[in-house]
Parts: structure tokens; sequence; C-alpha cells
């Protein structure tokens, strides 16, 4: 895979580079703020942009206002968000078009874990981490209707599992899983689709359909 990295710290992003030449990745270009970014991923093309949401030059949210820019301007790039607190502004909007993941940059050190979310991620799915996800749960009243195992199986579809992935981390049947995620999209009003990153998204897409999230 084809990387660009954007992270203002130059330890972090080295060492990431580092991480990602080990596991077979090529990093095809490196950005210290969001406007060198922006040109490196035009100049390269790359198949996936990790971006560090707090760059230069405000420090604020400028990598995930970058990474909507990515998004308008390369749609064939998939991102992933990295932030050291949870900051939900932008991520219902850029997930409802798949390819796009936001971790906590402590999820880096599971590495195994890290790399499987971007490799996710570069294959048109999502990768939310489970923090993130809490926070866009906590932003809908609407979910009140959901059993407190229902609200386990939609966390874990918003981090992208599978059905498979879920049944084995809430020690369920396969078939029980699917029983809840009919029971899910049948209370939030959305249509069952075979693809499971879509009914990730359409969940999501439901979650912030009231407005803007809460920052962090």
């Amino acid at each position: 895979m084809r990387i660009v990295i954007g992270e203002d710290s130059t330890l972090f992003r080295e060492g990431l580079a580092s991480l990602l030449t080990d596991a077979g990745h090529e990093i095809v270009g490196r950005a210290p703020d969001a406007e060198t970014l922006l040109d490196v991923v035009a100049e390269t093309q790359p198949d996936l942009a990790v971006v560090d949401i707090r760059m230069p030059p405000d420090l604020t949210d400028d990598g995930a206002r970058a990474a909507r820019l990515i998004r308008e301007r390369h749609p064939g790039v998939a991102i992933v968000l990295l932030s050291q607190h949870v900051e939900t502004k932008h991520s219902v909007e850029l997930v409802s078009a798949g390819g796009f993941g936001y971790l906590l940059k402590d999820r880096v050190l599971d590495v195994d874990d890290f790399l499987g979310s971007l490799d996710r991620v570069a294959a048109g799915g999502s990768a939310l981490d489970p923090e993130v996800v809490s926070r866009l749960l906590g932003a809908r009243d609407g979910l009140a209707a959901l059993t407190a195992r229902e609200h386990d199986v939609l966390a874990l579809m918003a981090e992208g599992l599978t059905n498979v992935g879920i049944a084995r981390r809430l020690f369920l049947t396969q078939r029980t899983v699917e029983t809840h995620i009919g029971s899910i999209l049948a209370k939030l009003g959305l249509i069952t689709n075979e693809e499971e990153h879509r009914r990730v998204l359409a969940v999501l897409r439901y979650l912030g359909s009231s407005g803007p999230s809460t920052g962090g």
C-alpha cells in the first residue's frame, strides 16, 4: 500500500513510517502541516493518508479539515485520522463515504490491530476507535429503544467488525448477532443491507443526522 503520513511530531511520524515500512507498505510522502499534506497527496496520489487531527498552522482541527478536502479532491484516497483525544466534529461526514478510520494514537501500540484497521479502511471499510463510537452513540437520544446487548453490537458494528468478529468478541453465535443487527436496524428505521460496512455507515449517518457531534 502507498501511504502518506501527515503528522507534525517528527518522532511519531518517523516511528509510524518505520512501522508501516516494516509491514511492507511504501511511504510515498510525509507532511508536518496541513497545507503541505494537501500538496503531497495531490502529487503522490497515495492509496491511504494517515493524518493527525491537530496539525499546524493552527494546531486545532487542521488535519481533519485537510482530510475533508482530500476526500473532496481525491475521493479514491482512503483516510485514517489519528488523535490524542476524542474529537468527533468531522467523523460522521467523513465515515459516511467509506474508506475512513478514526483511531486514538494509543491504538498504534497494538500493531496487529492497527495494521488490520489500515487494511480495512484501504479496502473501503471503516475503523473507528471504541471511544469515538461511544461518543457518537452518546450523542443520540434515539438509541434509548435499544437493549444493552444491542448497544454492544452496534458499537462493534461501528468499529468495523463483521458479524463473525462481533460474535467472537461477545461470545455469541453468528445467528444471534444477525438477529440483534436486524432488531437494531428495525428500531433505527434503517433498511438492512448485506454489505457490512454499508450497514455501519447507515447507522453512523443516522447518529449524525441531528447535527454536528460534540467535539472533544
